[in-house]
């Protein structure tokens, strides 16, 4: 997943700078240095703090981060996740993308670990692949993170006949048979 992330931060980088860069942050600062809180806002399930602590070291590597809680505990309201320093311009450069992609995941396993308590362990709460294109491996284990299993990665990994399938084949007979041949 390391290639994959780089990839998508490059990506995530590239529509937020476009050619220039943060023009508001580049006419307020030049090399000012702060210290910066992320507090929770909700109550749920921690997802994605390496990959969040992974987008500011890949703008900076001078920003310090110290991360308090790890993927899969729970956060409480209010409650201190990380710190961090470094160059004023650089945090605020980072902060949307490692912030959007901490709160996406943490929404995932946050509701996943919702249903996985409400079975009481006696069901397992499987994931789909109706994820967000180029997303999929990240919401998966966001989904691992709440108690969840993953079900299949993709179309390569295990047969699934579906309607579309059974209606194309002409009834689920022929489907299941050219399966298993």
């Amino acid at each position: 997943m390391n290639n994959d992330f780089d990839i998508l931060i490059k990506k995530a980088f590239a529509e937020d700078f476009g050619d220039i860069g943060d023009v508001t942050s580049s006419a307020i600062f030049s090399n000012e240095k702060d210290d910066y809180y992320v507090l929770s806002k909700d109550e749920g399930t921690l997802c994605g703090i390496d990959f969040f602590k992974k987008v500011f070291l890949k703008l900076d590597e001078d920003i310090e981060l110290k991360l308090f809680k790890k993927d899969g505990e729970k956060i409480k309201n209010g409650e201190i996740i990380a710190t961090i320093f470094g160059k004023v311009k650089s945090v605020l450069k980072a902060e949307r993308t490692a912030l959007n992609l901490l709160s996406h995941l943490s929404g995932i396993a946050s509701e996943t670990a919702k249903f996985v308590q409400k079975t009481n362990g006696k069901t397992k709460i499987l994931d789909t692949r109706k994820t967000l294109p180029t997303l999929r491996k990240l919401q998966k284990y966001a989904v691992k993170c709440g108690g969840g299993e993953n079900h299949r990665m993709g179309l390569f990994d295990l047969a699934m006949i579906k309607d579309n399938h059974i209606d194309a084949a002409g009834g689920i007979e022929n489907a299941v048979r050219k399966v298993r041949e």
